[in-house]
């Protein structure tokens, strides 16, 4: 007599060509996605390689490759992390609002508005920032050295032209807003009705039913946004690179003339007119942004998997 599992298998329908065919697809194609990974990470580490062993006095900057980096990638950091918290919570704001609070028309409109948002170049993106917003935040950014100036932040001199750590920053939370909204606004969605219908029928207000039942739903989709907006903020190029006036080091100051660049941005302006040594440079700043985004997104997948799919047991 045959053993149980082999009685189910020869239970089993046979798998069809067509099946058959889009497993295959599909299994080729999550490969090939980690074999592509693994090219570019093999290509940088080998471009890179030359600038890594080469001495100090031959690779750009005069104290040698890691001082050449830091900088920048203390740069990338901080405009990126700054975006994500002005963005963020305004994302989070704002997909309470479509899905929760406002009618149905404005807020099919309101939605499709946010989404195009996504749809604008970056370069575009920069040019509003220099020509538009920079200019806005002269005066503000004045009042912040006279009045705050004791914070580090804004210890000023305030920059006459506003091209500033924190209009980078402003400019990059509108251009991951839409990202981070539309993820967080789809998962807001499927909240399960019947808790917000329990909630409510428990005698709780709207936003109460917002906190307990909506907010702890969409949390994990909530980090995945943020941290997909947050690699979307640290390889900007073209609009980081027309709006900050670099000139290097490391500064917290967000309203001053003198801030650190940003490796994306950096690489676009030098890349151009590098030669030897200078490039294999570039490509290494690169590797080392490669590997903090590949970081941040393995980070964030820990955060999520801790928190499995949500249920009224937990």
């Amino acid at each position: 007599m045959l053993p149980s599992t082999e009685r189910t298998r020869s239970r089993r329908a046979p798998q069809r060509p067509g099946d058959r065919v889009f497993s295959g697809l599909s299994t080729g194609a999550g490969v090939l996605i980690l074999v592509v990974l693994a090219g570019v990470a093999a290509f940088l580490v080998a471009e890179a390689w030359p600038a890594l062993i080469a001495p100090a006095d031959e690779v750009p900057g005069p104290d040698g490759i890691v001082l050449y980096i830091w900088p920048l990638l203390f740069g990338t950091l901080l405009a990126a992390f700054l975006a994500l918290l002005i963005a963020a919570p305004l994302a989070v704001a704002i997909a309470l609002f479509i899905t929760h609070y406002a009618p149905r028309r404005i807020a099919q409109a309101l939605g499709y508005i946010i989404d195009l948002l996504a749809a604008i170049p970056s370069i575009i993106y920069g040019l509003w920032g220099i020509q538009v917003l920079a200019p806005l935040t002269v005066e503000p950014a004045g009042w912040l050295e006279e009045n705050l100036g004791f914070i580090p932040l804004f210890a000023g001199p305030a920059s006459t032209t506003g091209r500033t750590m924190l209009v980078a920053a402003l400019v990059l939370a509108v251009m991951i807003l839409p990202i981070v909204s539309a993820v967080v606004r789809e998962a807001f969605r499927q909240t399960p009705r019947l808790h917000e219908e329990a909630s409510l029928a428990l005698g709780a207000t709207r936003w109460e039913m917002i906190r307990m039942a909506v907010l702890p739903f969409g949390r994990s989709s909530i980090i995945g946004a943020s941290m997909l907006g947050l690699g979307r903020a640290l390889g900007e190029t073209m609009a980081v690179a027309i709006v900050l006036s670099v000139s290097g080091g490391v500064t917290f100051n967000l309203i001053s003339s003198g801030n650190p660049g940003t490796i994306a941005a950096n690489i676009a302006l030098e890349f151009p007119e590098s030669t030897g040594i200078a490039v294999n440079t570039l490509i290494a700043s690169g590797l080392v942004l490669f590997a903090v985004t590949l970081l941040v997104n393995m980070a964030a997948r820990a955060v999520i998997n801790r928190r499995r799919e949500f249920s009224g047991a937990n």
